[in-house]
């Protein structure tokens, strides 16, 4: 994209806008379609992290049009549900965003792991690839993962 100075032809302005706004849509959904192969994908390494160093992974979601209220409902439940049952899940908390700031993310979350191999497990452990397989037609999903 190349930004010139305001040209005198009439229309030119709104020429302008609808190109900045096509190409931010084109990173937008760049973006959303690299965020969910590699939400798919098993990391192979956490780069930059020491051996037994404590996970955070938190993530969001933008719940597209077609989800439901019950399916929500369900996503929460079940990662919830990950307690106990995910080897070296130390912590989960997940629910509604209430925040002002959003960002049209409406639904939140954070998991504490004891370490890299763990949340690298976690990401081909049985039931979070269960969830993923009906969740992730119906998101758009954002995720950071960083040392304690």
């Amino acid at each position: 994209m190349t930004i010139s100075k305001k040209s005198k032809h009439p229309g030119s302005e709104d020429r302008f806008q609808s190109e900045v706004h096509s190409s931010s849509r084109r990173q937008v959904l760049a973006l959303a379609g690299a965020a969910a192969v590699a939400w798919m994908a098993p990391p192979l390494q956490v780069f930059g992290e020491k051996e037994n160093t404590v996970m955070i992974h938190m993530f969001a979601f933008r719940w597209k049009a077609a989800a439901t209220e019950e399916e929500k409902n369900r996503a929460i439940a079940e990662i919830s549900a990950f307690r106990g049952k995910i080897p070296g899940l130390l912590d989960v908390y997940v629910g509604r965003n209430v925040s002002p700031r959003g960002a049209g993310y409406e639904t939140g979350g954070v998991m504490k792991f004891t370490d890299a191999a763990a949340l690298a497990s976690y990401t081909v452990h049985p039931a979070h690839k269960a969830l993923l397989a009906w969740l992730l037609p119906l998101i758009d999903p954002i995720e950071v993962d960083f040392s304690a």
